[in-house]
């Protein structure tokens, strides 16, 4: 999979999982559950913001939210070419399990608005753990839609206003089974269109509260 500069799709999800474990190392909350919903954003919002995700990954609806289809057997080879670790420790009597960087990210391979989007996506979830993450994932519409481990589509982002809640209509539109690029963008406004290079990773929560 290679992906616009030139790059391959596992080179720039390696050097992301890098850098977002590297930028979260302070973090008491980090986990690799919250790593997943951090990649999960931050391709996610590329995709809405940039027009394009960062690596290109397809994501998995998964119990505890979206997971990068490829996420075991990348860390796996990481961990064996020594590039991060995998600790368990107790945090406040609960296992955490958390990726730790070993060499520093390669970010070359980002474009300046790639690593601002991640930066402000991890300050915005700093403060959150992973059940936390895990339940603003849920209220993506694209979560909504998807079935059990269906992957579920860049498009979704489109899908709605930002900031108001899901209608089933919207939701089942995104089952379609002819779903194509010509239809996503059903239910948004010329200003909602505008306005989706500016929303935040808050805009991805789409119930009251």
């Amino acid at each position: 999979m290679t992906i616009q500069g030139g790059q391959t799709g596992d080179e720039k999800m390696r050097e992301l999982i890098l850098y977002l474990a590297a930028k979260s190392e302070t973090d008491p909350r980090f986990s690799s559950t919250k790593l997943n919903k951090l990649l999960f954003y931050c391709d996610f919002g590329a995709y809405r913001q940039l027009g394009r995700s960062i690596t290109g990954h397809s994501y998995r609806k998964l119990q505890f939210g979206p997971a990068p289809k490829t996420m075991l057997p990348i860390l796996e080879r990481m961990k064996g070419d020594q590039e991060c670790v995998e600790i368990e420790r107790d945090h406040f009597g609960h296992s955490q399990r958390r990726v730790i960087a070993l060499r520093s990210p390669d970010v070359s391979l980002f474009t300046s608005e790639e690593l601002c989007l991640a930066d402000s996506i991890i300050e915005e979830l700093w403060e959150s753990n992973a059940t936390e993450v895990s339940d603003l994932s849920h209220d993506f519409i694209g979560w909504k839609a998807a079935a059990l481990n269906e992957v579920i589509p860049y498009e979704t982002v489109f899908v709605g206003d930002p900031g108001l809640p899901v209608s089933e209509e919207e939701v089942e539109f995104c089952r379609l089974p002819h779903r194509s690029s010509r239809f996503w963008g059903h239910g948004r406004t010329t200003e909602s269109r505008k306005r989706s290079s500016l929303i935040s990773v808050a805009d991805y929560r789409t119930e009251p509260g």
